[in-house]
């Protein structure tokens, strides 16, 4: 069988534990596409597993890697909306750190017009997320006040551009100065350094947020509640300072507020695909024309994904970061 060059995870830990490694090159199984990879995303849920904090779906790859762009190698029995030489990007079950990948053809879209092949690498994970949580779960309407925490992250780069181009008036939470103005510049209308002013006090002087979007969890939670308005929603879709809080869900009653959330990986193949084709019906247009793009930092060598992993769990970068595969 032929073999490619991958990086896995050789155990729980810290950065160190991503090792280059050779590997059986996949095969693509009924509705599958296998695809040369050209640039594999980074994003915070590869460091989870690589943590041993976030294991692979019942069948999926154990190597790291949500999103990649790259050429169709090779399609399946059943598959009939690519062809070997398609350029894509793709949402993937996991396995994105390596030279070739297997992932069900639906969750593939075309790379943009006027896009490059490392450009397209950084929409699938990002964008998949925001969508579905911002737009189809959380309800965002236009004129409403969206907040999003970690607004100079891949997710909060999207969510700021897409809440705009929604006509919401958006406002967001950063780490630096710096961070801010990078959120400004995207669109937001206010941008909040959370080191040096409270999210809950800027919002509640605003009427309150009508929609949250939150990755940070923990402490954030009941201070996400009081800062929401009257019949505001709250949608979770990470805990990075953790799951658990104690809390009065009364609050939930009287003010009518709605709490929910997701997480992508987990999601059926269905509901991923029909993810895709809400993007590639009211999204894609949009980065075709320039309307939207993703923020880039930085990127890395394969072989240097714990380089890459040192680096976001800094929390200096602003926006995705890739490994280049093959490059292109």
């Amino acid at each position: 069988m032929a073999t490619m060059r991958a990086v896995e995870i050789n155990a729980p830990g810290g950065p160190e534990v991503l090792q280059p490694v050779e590997r059986d090159r996949p095969v693509a199984a009924h509705g599958q596409v296998v695809i040369q990879v050209a640039w594999a995303g980074v994003n915070r849920p590869d460091a989870l597993q690589r943590a041993g904090l976030y294991n692979p779906p019942p069948g999926a790859s154990d190597l790291p890697g949500l999103e990649a762009s790259g050429i169709i190698a090779e399609v399946g029995p059943g598959v009939t909306e690519w062809a070997v030489g398609d350029q894509v990007c793709a949402l993937l079950p996991g396995g994105g750190y390596a030279e070739y990948v297997a992932t069900p053809a639906a969750h593939c879209l075309p790379v943009p017009a006027g896009m490059g092949l490392k450009e397209a690498a950084c929409l699938p994970e990002t964008f998949f997320t925001v969508y579905s949580n911002v737009f189809t779960r959380g309800g965002l309407r236009g004129g409403e006040r969206f907040l999003v925490h970690g607004g100079s992250s891949g997710i909060g780069t999207t969510a700021i551009q897409l809440a705009k181009l929604h006509g919401a008036r958006v406002f967001a939470t950063a780490g630096s100065d710096d961070k801010c103005q990078a959120c400004r510049d995207l669109g937001a209308e206010v941008a909040i350094n959370y080191r040096t002013e409270d999210f809950v006090e800027v919002m509640q002087a605003e009427g309150g947020a009508n929609l949250i979007l939150d990755m940070v969890g923990g402490p954030y939670i009941p201070r996400n509640i009081k800062a929401l308005a009257d019949d505001g929603r709250l949608v979770q879709i990470a805990f990075l300072q953790g799951p658990k809080v104690e809390m009065n869900f009364a609050t939930l009653m009287t003010r009518r507020l709605t709490m929910t959330g997701s997480t992508l990986r987990p999601q059926s193949d269905l509901a991923k695909a029909r993810i895709a084709e809400d993007l590639r019906r009211e999204v894609w247009p949009l980065l075709g024309k320039g309307r939207v793009a993703p923020v880039m930092d930085s990127d890395f060598p394969l072989d240097q994904a714990a380089a890459a992993h040192a680096l976001m769990e800094s929390s200096t970068h602003i926006g995705k970061i890739v490994l280049e595969v093959a490059g292109g």
